[in-house]
């Protein structure tokens, strides 16, 4: 696989990283918190101007028609940035789900347009994120995914990220529009995504603060056990972001083998945000786990998502399963080939 991005791919990341540098930066994660909304629609109209909410949805339905690939990179950025507009979950997972299932031609044109909005519900989390402003709700029972127009309200319940809105798992009804695995696999593989995008901005807080912070006269960055932690940091995300690419392509191109690729990539990743925060703590001092240094916003997300659409356990099940039960053959001949 050729893991390198084209450069239409790298200009829309840029367009979309230059965005959200100038629209979300810690000021407006800040304000978001203290009013209590979490919610800006000033970004929501930005992000569907953009085109982002259409990233995924067909040109004949008034999208932009691109790949999985394109959405796990734009993923990357919302997580950089700490985004906390429910964008992924309806135009990056459940956008793909609706394409398949045939006949939800209204309502892709609708999430293009930012006129309706998706919210999804697995057993496999104890919580439904952004019930309280989704038009339509897509809910697993007994293995298949069912599409809700008119879905109920489920009671609000409380999160480690003061961003995120969740509230209870109501009752399943509705269309028939799938099978509950795809809802799995692509809401993991965009957790995932964002948890790269977490790591890389906590990574350049912890770079940013080592170069003014001095100790002995010097910066702190200066000094080599420093150095050596910023260094491992950077490498396990070059490790990490070549994974998430094979899942997107695994899971874009339905190979048997996208399931096992994306645990692989979403237990790399919520690993990868965990130390790289632990690392970020640690340069920044006591003064790390306090509320007035911004690395909080990026540590408490990172948190939520390691538990989401499949904690550590669960997606090292998975793999354990496909490697040690003989479904994924391992070995030179079978994974460069």
């Amino acid at each position: 696989m050729d893991f390198r991005i084209t450069e239409d791919r790298a200009a829309l990341v840029d367009s979309v990283r230059d965005y959200l540098a100038g629209v979300h930066g810690v000021e407006r994660l800040r304000a978001l918190d203290a009013d209590g909304s979490a919610r800006s629609d000033e970004l929501r109209r930005g992000l569907t101007e953009m085109g982002l909410r259409g990233l995924l949805v067909p040109e004949a339905q008034g999208g932009l028609g691109l790949s999985l690939v394109d959405a796990a990179l734009i993923a990357v950025e919302l997580g950089r940035a700490a985004v906390a507009e429910p964008l992924v979950d309806d135009a990056f997972v459940a956008v793909p789900l609706l394409i398949a299932a045939g006949g939800q031609e209204a309502l892709l044109g609708a999430i293009a347009t930012g006129d309706a909005r998706v919210a999804l519900q697995h057993p496999v989390n104890g919580w439904v994120a952004d019930l309280d402003g989704a038009t339509h709700l897509i809910a697993e029972r007994d293995g298949r995914l069912l599409l809700d127009a008119a879905p109920a309200r489920g009671e609000a319940l409380d999160s480690v990220d003061p961003l995120r809105h969740l509230q209870a798992p109501v009752a399943a009804k509705g269309d028939d529009v799938g099978a509950s695995d795809a809802l799995l696999d692509h809401a993991a593989l965009f957790a995932a995504a964002q948890g790269v995008g977490l790591a890389e901005a906590m990574l350049a807080q912890a770079t940013d603060y080592a170069k003014i912070r001095t100790q002995f006269g010097q910066p702190i960055g200066s000094f080599q056990a420093v150095k050596h932690h910023l260094a491992s940091a950077a490498v396990a995300i070059e490790f990490a972001r070549p994974l998430l690419l094979r899942a997107a392509l695994a899971l874009e191109q339905g190979l048997a083998s996208a399931p096992v690729h994306v645990s692989h990539a979403k237990l790399a990743a919520a690993d990868l945000a965990w130390s790289v925060g632990e690392t970020a703590i640690q340069v920044h001092g006591a003064m790390g786990y306090t509320y007035e240094v911004d690395l909080h916003f990026w540590m408490k997300r990172a948190w939520a998502l390691a538990g989401a659409w499949g904690d550590r356990a669960f997606h090292l099940a998975r793999i354990d399963a496909a490697v040690i039960g003989g479904s994924l053959p391992i070995g030179p001949a079978h994974s460069f080939a």
